[in-house]
């Protein structure tokens, strides 16, 4: 009657990990391009068949420069990953990719090589890929602006003909991706069952791919016994 005994909660506590999954957090950042303010809206997304990523998307109002970018929601992996497939079909396009910062695209029927750190990391559709891999071509000045070379430039003209060709589906090729981290991933549209055009290799990195992602100089082990001999 006086106030004193606490009511008992009728609901059951919220998983705070569960309530995380299912909610878009906003944070205050600045736009890149033009240095104003601007809201960045960050989700973690649970991929089938492979893991949790966080996918992150900043508007600009002021300039309307918009960006979107994916960082892996877990650890590196022991081991490398790559990923061919065969593009042999249209419906290809419409498969699911996640391009991690630390993966290399190729595609050997054009003699096209996309390093590490190109375009950021992704998750989209191969065919929204590499229309990203497209543009990129297409906004470099020194391929097809004012300080381009006409030999070159009919050389590129013609790469962006084959690719386009790729992307409608009317030529077959191979598309390969590379993650020393192995935090890439191509989706399997037979899963649960082996992909026929898809293959996926797991590989023991070698000492100068473990050294661009830093995990030459990590010690995680015996750390604390050297940090107390030292004092």
């Amino acid at each position: 009657a006086l106030g004193l005994e606490g009511e008992e909660p009728d609901e059951k506590p919220v998983d705070s990990a569960e309530d995380l999954r299912n909610e878009v957090l906003q944070f205050n950042t600045n736009c890149p391009e033009c240095n104003a303010p601007a809201d960045t809206n960050m989700k973690l997304v649970q991929i089938p068949h492979f893991k949790e990523v966080i996918i992150m998307a900043t508007n600009c109002d002021a300039c309307g420069h918009r960006t979107n970018e994916v960082k892996s929601g877990g650890a590196i992996e022991p081991h490398g990953t790559r990923i061919t497939l065969r593009i042999t079909d249209p419906s290809d396009m419409t498969r699911d990719i996640l391009k991690s910062e630390t993966c290399s695209v190729e595609i050997p029927e054009l003699e096209f090589e996309l390093g590490m750190g190109a375009l950021g990391g992704k998750f989209t559709t191969l065919e929204g890929l590499l229309k990203d891999i497209r543009e990129l071509v297409e906004r470099n000045p020194f391929t097809l602006g004012d300080s381009s070379v006409p030999s070159r430039t009919g050389k590129l003209q013609e790469f962006i003909g084959k690719l386009q060709e790729i992307i409608e589906g009317k030529t077959e090729a191979h598309f390969i991706m590379d993650d020393p981290a192995g935090n890439s991933y191509l989706q399997n549209v037979y899963a649960p069952e082996e992909d026929p055009e898809l293959k996926v290799e797991r590989y023991q990195r070698t000492f100068e791919q473990n050294e661009d992602l830093g995990l030459n100089d990590m010690k995680t082990e015996g750390y604390e016994s050297e940090g107390a001999a030292g004092r």
